[in-house]
């Protein structure tokens, strides 16, 4: 009987042990400066957006283009230089938003073509009623390209390590192959290991 209230005493510090050592789950600020590590951050995404969307729109010629019409532009895949796994997509994904969201230009998606292929394949397949089926070569298409450039330089000693990135972003106009506008943001992270880390 000594030995069940020895096992059972044991296994109520466990349990109490593995509650109390339970990761404490909280929301914070989506917006407020993340500095865990040098890697690139929600901070940087935010940074990065937000100022290339704010050069674009107060660009003099662009902004002559936009007060007389919304152009209709798509954005192509932002190319990854950087030795890290940086989802480019999710960059590009706020930008446009951003640009969206100001009035002063349209998109057309061009990862959903398949997509948009099938369905019309699926309109004209005899199953939809005609009067409310999409008209096939109707889209509009594109007058401006958006892409860009994502690289970095990582220099390291044992207790420092310095991180550059910078972004590029470049707006074409298809049919000339002008490029209307180009900016570009840096930014430098640096990360020092503290003497008690030693």
């Amino acid at each position: 009987m000594h030995w069940q209230k020895i096992v059972i005493g044991g296994l109520c510090v466990l349990v109490s042990a593995g509650c109390a050592t339970a990761p404490r789950v909280q929301y914070g600020d989506a917006t407020a400066v993340e500095t865990t590590t040098t890697d690139f951050g929600s901070t940087d995404l935010q940074q990065i957006a937000s100022e290339m969307v704010g050069s674009l729109l107060v660009f003099p010629p662009i902004v002559q283009v936009t007060n007389e019409r919304r152009p209709v532009i798509f954005v192509d895949t932002i190319k990854n230089k950087t030795l890290e796994h940086i989802d480019t997509e999710s960059i590009t994904d706020t930008i446009r938003t951003k640009i969206l969201r100001s009035g002063k230009f349209r998109f057309v998606d061009m990862t959903k073509v398949d997509a948009v292929a099938k369905q019309f394949e699926f309109q004209e397949s005899g199953m939809v009623n005609k009067a409310t089926a999409a008209t096939f070569g109707q889209q509009i298409g594109a007058e401006y390209m958006l892409y860009g450039n994502f690289s970095s330089i990582v220099k390291k000693t044992n207790d420092v390590k310095d991180v550059y990135y910078k972004f590029t972003l470049n707006l074409m106009h298809l049919e000339s192959g002008i490029i209307e506008w180009a900016d570009e943001k840096e930014i430098r992270k640096i990360s020092e290991r503290s003497l008690f880390g030693r």
